[in-house]
């Protein structure tokens, strides 16, 4: 072989092997953790899927700070209306406007990153988003889809011309990091166990590791709840989390209430307690009673997953509306703080600890 040929392959060699070496651990190191950038596309999703907008300002500009650019911000939140609907999504802008707005009036530069064009204009928007979803799934997609799609076609047709078509066809976001806002909104919500298992599924297919996955249910147990959390978990039969930490707080209310502000009181009461729980992760329960011969008589179950969330409950516009209100309506108020004997009987008793 000439010399100098057999000096090209050395070279070549030489080069190309720690350049496939460096690769390789790169991507490996992929693998293994989620970039900051990845898990403040997950925390923004996530708390835009709950509607916690003041820590969603918190995250927005966590993730600005740590590399999203406005689009990277803004594509995503257009994506989640799709699904956690047009409400929740159209706030989240509304919040991140003001941010943005507060971080230029601080001289704060960000990144508008890659431009949002979209040209989509093929001539069978079904047939584009029927592929794509393969691609994501790596399975056969029927037309129309066996089941809700053959009982609604719309439904069907909207799914794959609008969300796997119109809004995937944007480049801003990579399929992976889709996938990623997906999962977050989906782990964050109750009662969409089956479509979050689909998107995991999803998620599997395209590249998100196990570990990837479990420190995706660390992060919704840190911004929304441990609850929510554990849904993940247990999709990915990892061990589930207890929500009874050291620090909750199990307690009796005793109240005595002036008869002549009785029923009202026990309107702005009942209001207070299901916006409670159906609106903080941390109220595990608020469960109002009075004794059946003294009506005036209040009896108040309160559990809170740990002191944080009852901090952060007695912040809440309901329970400040209920404590001003209610203010001329007490009589009497003990605040009585108990402790389990049981703790698994807890778990059975409240179905919200699972």
């Amino acid at each position: 072989m000439n010399k100098n040929i057999i000096i090209k392959v050395v070279l070549f060699i030489v080069i190309t092997i720690p350049m496939t070496m460096v690769s390789a651990q790169q991507r490996a190191t992929n693998q293994i953790d989620l970039s900051n950038q990845q898990q403040s596309l997950i925390s923004i999703s996530a708390l835009t899927a709950v509607g916690d907008l003041e820590q969603l300002k918190i995250e927005l500009n966590k993730g600005l700070d740590d590399g999203l650019t406005i689009n990277e911000i803004k594509e995503a939140l257009v994506q989640l209306y799709a699904y956690c609907g047009f409400p929740r999504s159209l706030n989240s802008i509304q919040v991140f406007m003001s941010v943005l707005d507060d971080r230029i009036g601080k001289g704060i530069k960000d990144k508008s990153g890659k431009p949002i064009i979209v040209h989509n204009n093929v001539e069978d928007k079904y047939e584009q988003g029927r592929k794509v979803l393969e691609k994501l799934t790596n399975a056969p997609q029927l037309k129309p889809a066996p089941g809700f799609g053959a009982f609604a076609l719309r439904a069907d047709a909207f799914l794959k011309e609008h969300l796997f078509a119109d809004i995937f066809s944007s480049d801003v976001l990579s399929y992976l990091q889709r996938e990623l806002v997906t999962i977050a909104a989906l782990a964050s919500m109750g009662g969409v166990e089956g479509q979050l298992m689909s998107h995991i599924n999803i998620g599997k297919n395209i590249g998100i590791t196990e570990s990837q996955f479990e420190k995706i249910a660390d992060l919704i147990d840190e911004k929304v709840s441990t609850t929510q959390a554990n849904t993940v978990r247990k999709l990915i039969e990892k061990p589930l989390v207890s929500i009874i930490k050291p620090d909750m707080i199990v307690r009796v209310s005793e109240i005595e209430i002036h008869p002549t502000y009785l029923e009202e009181y026990k309107i702005i009461l009942k209001e207070e307690a299901a916006a409670s729980v159906t609106l903080e992760p941390g109220v595990v329960a608020i469960f109002p009673m009075y004794q059946q011969d003294d009506q005036t008589q209040v009896r108040i179950i309160e559990i809170y997953a740990n002191n944080e969330a009852y901090q952060s409950h007695l912040k809440t516009p309901h329970f400040l509306h209920y404590k001003t209100s209610t203010l001329p309506m007490v009589k009497a108020l003990k605040l009585v703080d108990m402790t389990s004997i049981d703790h698994d009987a807890m778990l059975d008793i409240f179905k919200k600890l699972r």
